[in-house]
């Protein structure tokens, strides 16, 4: 990688890191149950599912990823200062509010409790590379967002149906996400294949145009009455021909302790 090159992806880094520290997920109890609604299937397919209980945040907390769940990355906990409250967020199309609340881990509807983590690829070291690539292997790690939310009934059927209905609306044309002051121009959302739980979605996100642009994943899931929300990014990956691969080792460990 030459020295353009290696700048461009360091700022392109930098825009990545703000866009994850400004957002985080929303970690509140409630008391007010789930919306009404019907999806299910790990092929995306609509099916009502049994009624099952809505995990406390207590409990959410309890199957949550935990440092050593996935080899080669660091998880915390997100904290007061990493959550995002509704009212921070706002989207310019209406139809567009749910899938980019769920970029930032805003709650959706009326979750019985919630828990987060943020995991982070620790970078493979070469000792072998110049320079230059020694600072690109740095910068090729994923990091994710992870949150889980419990919801009652059929409520978590009815988050994964929003959140695709939102997407399928919000693929072409654009939008534009405010999250405190900050803007963030979403130019293409484009649907992946998903597994893992009862029900998956998982969509690539573009945020910005050409050389300028940054790719992120998207991936939510249903397991019983939660769902597991991963929003993530690669710092060395830039342009609107980059990409990078879903991050299968955390969404599988998460569902290995989801049950």
């Amino acid at each position: 990688m030459r020295a353009t090159a290696v700048r461009r992806t360091a700022l392109a880094a930098a825009v990545a890191s703000l866009t994850l520290l400004a957002t985080a997920c929303s970690g509140s109890d409630s008391d007010a149950k789930g919306d009404g609604g019907a999806s299910g299937g790990k092929d995306a397919t609509s099916s009502k599912p049994a009624a099952v209980k809505a995990l406390t945040s207590a409990e959410l907390e309890k199957v949550s990823l935990e440092q050593g769940d996935v080899a080669g990355h660091k998880i915390s906990k997100t904290g007061p200062e990493d959550i995002a409250q509704p009212e921070d967020v706002t989207v310019d199309k209406k139809e567009c509010e749910p899938i980019g609340f769920a970029f930032y881990g805003v709650k959706r509807g009326t979750p019985v409790g919630n828990a987060g983590r943020k995991v982070v690829q620790e970078p493979k070291k070469d000792e072998s590379a110049d320079p230059e690539d020694a600072l690109a292997g740095l910068l090729d790690v994923t990091s994710s967002l992870v949150t889980l939310a419990s919801y009652e009934g059929d409520g978590a059927a009815k988050s994964l149906a929003e959140l695709r209905e939102s997407a399928a609306k919000c693929a072409t044309g654009g939008f534009t996400l405010t999250m405190k002051g900050s803007k963030q121009k979403v130019t293409k959302v484009t649907e992946e294949k998903a597994t893992g739980g009862e029900e998956a979605l998982a969509w690539r996100v573009q945020m910005g145009e050409g050389d300028a642009a940054a790719p992120f994943k998207l991936v939510s899931l249903r397991q019983g009455g939660t769902v597991a929300t991963f929003f993530s990014f690669n710092l060395g990956k830039t342009g609107a021909d980059s990409d990078f691969a879903q991050p299968a080792a955390v969404i599988d460990a998460q569902v290995k302790k989801l049950g």
